[in-house]
């Protein structure tokens, strides 16, 4: 039953998430948001625009923690503003997976961060102190990536 319950909040996000894709869609407040994102696009570089979605990725990241209802909350929005850019859906999924990735290797709400700590009797903020450099070589090279992958 303990196990269920992960698998049950899990179903709840993605669930909410994908109501309130259906809700956006019919309001035609998807429209709106695509609209706009085309006009605020228009200047911007493949480059710029897919080191923008990872940005943006991280704290949403942190904010709905499963994955798949990150995808199913936000993919909606972010893949057809992606082709505006010029940008592939495969770069944008590899950006959004990266924040992810990026996100998990710190967050308090991974059970398997806080089980390692837990296990290895380290405090998070310890964790935090000595993975800091490593995040921000990560977070550089992540965007270095992103950007050349987003013109080939």
């Amino acid at each position: 039953m303990g196990g269920m319950a992960d698998f049950l909040s899990v179903a709840i996000i993605v669930a909410v998430a994908r109501g309130i894709q259906v809700v956006m869609n019919d309001g035609m407040i998807t429209d709106t948001v695509l609209h706009w994102g085309e006009l605020g696009l228009k200047g911007l570089s493949q480059s710029v625009f897919i080191i923008l979605t990872y940005i943006f990725y991280i704290p949403m990241s942190f904010l709905i923690p499963s994955t798949s209802g990150l995808a199913a909350a936000t993919m909606g929005i972010i893949g057809p503003m992606g082709k505006f850019a010029g940008v592939a859906g495969s770069t944008v999924v590899t950006a959004y997976q990266a924040a992810s990735g990026w996100v998990n290797l710190i967050t308090p709400t991974s059970g398997v961060v806080m089980g390692a700590l837990a296990i290895a009797h380290v405090n998070i903020s310890t964790w935090w102190k000595w993975i800091a450099k490593l995040m921000v070589i990560l977070f550089v090279l992540t965007c270095v990536f992103l950007g050349i992958l987003a013109v080939l």
